[in-house]
């Protein structure tokens, strides 16, 4: 049998092809199968229990006995399925708190390099002129009260990175600047609280591409999250403009 890949044989994108996030919540839902291996979880073994009573049973000396041993324990199985569901339900929860962990510890990293960035406006704006857009940024971020949440962190994301990278040109360009201690110590601090929301970032991704994941592991936590009505989650993505900047050439 021939491999479905063929890595030597092509076809190949010789001009490559980028990625994207996509902005879509997909839904769990479940069929009518579904509802059915349920039902049967209950039933099958008493039903059939009972048609061997019918058929069979009657003959024997303790044939009612089987029958209500088979009804009894025949629902044994849709028991154990209610406390899998159980079971189920306190997993998604519990993972839903991590990753709300997860998201509030970029949100903190975020609020700390908005304080900064405002700082280093505030210092750098007195030896320069800084570019306007600089400004738009951080006055945007300003109005917004810098509070951080699930709507708005992509976007303030970018707005500081943004921010920071047209700063760093100038620091780059203007010795004084560079001499300013304040200034050095929190462009150190930005680049630290960087590498920080990096690492959060692919922490809170593995937690949603484990959301993703379990929420359509069929048949218990998928029938689960489908009552529960819950959605994928989108992972947290960069802005164009960030992608544009690390394609550019940096030597």
């Amino acid at each position: 049998m021939a491999n479905l890949l063929d890595e030597m044989n092509g076809p190949v994108n010789q001009e490559g092809r980028d990625i994207n996030v996509i902005e879509k919540r997909i839904p769990v839902t479940i069929g009518f199968g579904s509802v059915i291996f349920e039902i049967a979880l209950w039933v099958l073994i008493p039903i059939g229990a009972a048609a061997w009573y019918l058929l069979l049973g009657q003959t024997q000396a303790d044939g009612l006995k089987y029958l209500l041993c088979g009804c009894i324990g025949g629902v044994l199985p849709g028991v154990f399925f209610l406390f899998m569901k159980i079971s189920a339900k306190n997993y998604f929860q519990q993972l839903e708190q991590r990753i709300q962990a997860e998201a509030s510890n970029i949100d903190n990293y975020l609020e700390q390099r908005v304080q900064i960035l405002q700082n280093v406006v505030g210092l750098v704006n007195r030896a320069v002129d800084l570019d306007k857009d600089v400004m738009k940024s951080v006055a945007s971020l300003r109005s917004g009260g810098t509070i951080v949440n699930e709507e708005n962190r992509s976007s303030v994301d970018a707005q500081v990175s943004n921010a920071f990278s047209r700063i760093a040109v100038q620091f780059e360009a203007y010795p004084e600047l560079q001499a300013h201690n304040a200034i050095a110590d929190a462009m150190q601090q930005n680049n630290y609280l960087q590498r920080e929301i990096t690492a959060a970032r692919t922490v809170y991704n593995s937690r949603v591409t484990q959301w993703n994941t379990d929420i359509f592991d069929w048949p218990t936590k998928m029938i689960v999250a489908a009552r529960q009505g819950y959605t994928t989650r989108i992972p947290f993505s960069v802005s164009a403009e960030v992608k544009a900047q690390a394609r550019s050439k940096f030597f």
